[in-house]
């Protein structure tokens, strides 16, 4: 593996580009990851700039996709001061107002975090690539940190029902897991805890919420493009998603970063 060094305003540290391997959004095709050396323990003002630029942590890795003639991996994030709640959501927000949150650094994470990751990979991810789940997985994912990393809690009153795994940065929050009771359907905790996380990131008097990458072309990604207004880093800027998209609108960006963007999306839908 050699070294490799992006173009970014944070040169002096030291990256990594991985050898091309299956990709796990799209099939047949391959990618890579440009990466952050382990070694580095980063402060919030570091993790920031790389989220800026595109970069995501999991576990004490921080990466970028760094793939040939596919730029389908766009880093989004909620203007949270302009976002507001389509139908579906202002009903998840209401079913869930009985629910209690708490504040808790990763690394004290217990036995009933790990119950309720367990249970929730189980039941709703075995066909995935974290199936099947194991302590060891746990604390790497998740609790493991290469900066400050904390759980945002949803309690029932003395159940744990959700945990959303956050990075703090300097203009919000980097939303880097969710798992939840799989038995609380009518709930729709997936999609309260993406709201719940917005909420939170008002109180701090932040901007963003990042969520990570949305890939047009992988159907399990487009619930991201719900959240709207979203902003996508599009070849190196950060550009505004002004509604959510329709299938036909979402397959024709996944192709379009492939190529290039059709230039009457420019002012219409993206600016």
């Amino acid at each position: 593996m050699k070294s490799y060094h992006p173009k970014s305003l944070l040169n002096d540290l030291q990256y990594y580009i991985t050898p091309p391997h299956d990709c796990s959004y799209l099939e047949n095709k391959s990618a890579r990851m440009v990466f952050l050396d382990p070694i580095h323990r980063i402060d919030v003002v570091t993790l920031s700039e790389l989220s800026r630029l595109g970069f995501r942590r999991s576990g004490d890795f921080v990466y970028r996709p760094e793939c040939h003639l596919c730029r389908q991996c766009l880093s989004c994030r909620v203007p949270v001061a302009d976002f507001q709640m389509n139908s579906m959501q202002k009903k998840a927000w209401k079913r869930n107002q009985d629910l209690t949150m708490t504040v808790l650094p990763t690394r004290q994470a217990a036995q009933i975090h790990y119950d309720l990751y367990e249970r929730y990979i189980n039941e709703r991810h075995a066909d995935g690539d974290m199936f099947p789940p194991s302590l060891d997985q746990f604390e790497k994912f998740l609790v493991h940190s290469c900066t400050d990393s904390f759980f945002l809690e949803l309690w029932k009153d003395n159940r744990l029902i959700s945990v959303s795994t956050c990075d703090l940065m300097d203009d919000g929050l980097s939303a880097v897991y969710t798992f939840f009771d799989p038995d609380e359907h009518r709930r729709s905790l997936g999609v309260y805890s993406i709201l719940n996380q917005i909420e939170y990131v008002k109180s701090l008097g932040l901007e963003y919420l990042y969520l990570g990458y949305w890939v047009p072309h992988s159907a399990k990604m487009n619930y991201k493009s719900q959240y709207t207004p979203l902003e996508l880093l599009l070849d190196g800027q950060w550009r505004r998603l002004n509604r959510s998209l329709s299938p036909d609108e979402i397959q024709q960006l996944g192709t379009s970063l492939m190529t290039t963007l059709p230039s009457e999306w420019n002012n219409l839908i993206i600016k």
